[in-house]
């Protein structure tokens, strides 16, 4: 009976269509998320889940899953793997691991061109992405030289459905453009970012 009640009241009184939530947003890291970014990074639990993640990572390829599983991602113009919000990974961890790769692709020598937080409504829930924007360092073009690309520009994506964490992703997409050089191996950009620690 109240569907027919809420269809007679929606005649009577039809409601504006509601448009989905969207919003974006720049932002900068707390002091206190850097504070304890700064504690986690070379401890031990880091060395750890970095160690676990790039273990399951190889398992992936195989195709074996482990937990947290990872997801690859495989094309002509961009490379990348995404990180399910699995045991052992728990609210702090997962939050850290995405700020502890930020600080890894920066090692490389790459600079953050952007931080920010979109909230999107999808399907009646609520999406909120976080996510940085990395390029390859500025440079002054030697002439009749390509200039340098590394691994390409990176995107690195901490997500969550309805304040649920979900999945963190990084995508490694490359310059086609002559004017670059060939991107480094997506293997090899994989190797750094979970085998050798940020010295920042």
């Amino acid at each position: 009976m109240s569907n027919y009640f809420d269809q007679v009241w929606q005649k009577l009184f039809p409601s504006k269509e509601t448009v989905p939530l969207q919003m974006k947003e720049n932002f900068t890291l707390k002091d206190k998320e850097v504070q304890e970014l700064e504690g986690w990074i070379h401890s031990e639990a880091a060395t750890s889940l970095f160690s676990l993640i790039f273990r399951n990572y190889h398992f992936k390829r195989t195709q074996i899953n482990e937990s947290p599983e990872v997801h690859l991602f495989t094309s002509s113009y961009a490379n990348g793997f995404a990180i399910s919000y699995e045991s052992p990974l728990d609210l702090s961890s997962f939050s850290l691991l995405f700020l502890g790769l930020s600080r890894r692709v920066l090692a490389l020598g790459y600079r953050q061109v952007s931080l920010d937080r979109k909230l999107e409504e999808i399907n009646e829930q609520v999406k909120q992405t976080e996510k940085f924007y990395f390029k390859p360092p500025l440079q002054m073009p030697q002439e009749g030289e390509p200039i340098t690309q590394l691994y390409g520009n990176i995107s690195l994506e901490k997500v969550s459905i309805n304040n649920t964490p979900s999945y963190i992703k990084l995508l490694a997409a490359i310059y086609s453009d002559r004017n670059y050089q060939e991107a480094k191996p997506f293997d090899e950009l994989m190797d750094k970012l979970f085998e050798h620690p940020s010295h920042e």
